[in-house]
């Protein structure tokens, strides 16, 4: 979607009714990230290719809508999340967004290897540590969720330490084969 056409979206919609609507809410909030303009900066300053603790509260408030609380975080709503990632240059948002994106990504690829997740509200919660609950996935997690994620964070300009640390518990536990796969993942340093 162009930053044109997400000035003429109604804030209001961005209440996602699924998992399609809620994938192109955050689309628009990334064009926000990327413009400094839109619906989700309205009303404030934003300067492009900034993400601040509202664009982070934005993304948390539309992963976590009523209407999709119950269903595993998908693809598409996974890759928004990295495309954001990608767009914002400058952080203002104290590691919330960070936080928010490692662990919809497990909260994803926990639910496409066949996993039951805890619900969105709980799991996506700033207070609920990713360590309660993701690492009990990570001996199941398949190996082609494994190559997603390395393929998503592969040359990328942000580095998410938190990310990179589940990742390689994932890999520590499931597919220490795979770990040769990816050596550029990791020169960022943990």
């Amino acid at each position: 979607m162009s930053a044109a056409a997400s000035k003429s979206v109604d804030p209001n919609s961005l209440e996602p009714s699924c998992r399609e609507t809620a994938a192109h809410a955050l689309a628009v909030v990334r064009d926000g990230v990327i413009t400094g303009e839109g619906p989700t900066t309205k009303g404030r300053v934003h300067f492009s290719r900034s993400l601040d603790a509202d664009d982070a509260a934005w993304c948390a408030r539309i992963l976590t809508a009523v209407a999709v609380n119950d269903q595993p975080v998908s693809r598409a709503e996974a890759e928004a999340l990295f495309e954001i990632n990608e767009a914002a240059t400058e952080r203002t948002d104290g590691g919330r967004f960070d936080d928010l994106l490692a662990k919809a990504v497990a909260h994803h690829a926990a639910s496409a290897s066949g996993l039951s997740v805890p619900p969105r509200s709980v799991a996506l919660a700033p207070e609920t540590e990713i360590e309660s609950w993701a690492p009990a996935y990570a001996s199941r997690v398949n190996s082609e969720m494994l190559e997603w994620i390395a393929g998503q964070m592969r040359g990328k300009r942000h580095g998410n330490r938190r990310l990179m640390a589940m990742v390689a518990t994932f890999i520590g536990a499931t597919a220490l084969p795979l770990a040769g796969q990816l050596p550029n993942m990791f020169d960022i340093g943990l």
